[in-house]
């Protein structure tokens, strides 16, 4: 499975290293996910997601119903 979040899209970054001597190097910046289960009460059902923690705030804000249906207009989750 992809690191990256269902509702949001959000993934991995890459970006530097930087060591005492201010060498170089490669590495990635990976997205903070956490599989989670939702109920949905308008289809009576549970989904489970990989999300963002950043997303579980937004989903504790809008509500999920609104979350999946913003997440399917922009074409993260089908």
């Amino acid at each position: 499975m992809s690191k990256i979040c269902e509702l949001i899209g959000k993934k991995a970054m890459v970006g530097n290293n930087v060591s005492f001597s201010l060498n170089r190097t490669k590495r990635k910046f990976n997205a903070n996910l956490v599989k989670k289960r939702f109920y949905i009460p308008e289809e009576d059902k549970w989904v489970s997601l990989k999300v963002s923690t950043s997303a579980l705030k937004t989903i504790n804000k809008i509500g999920i119903s609104a979350a999946i249906k913003e997440a399917k207009s922009k074409g993260f989750l089908k």
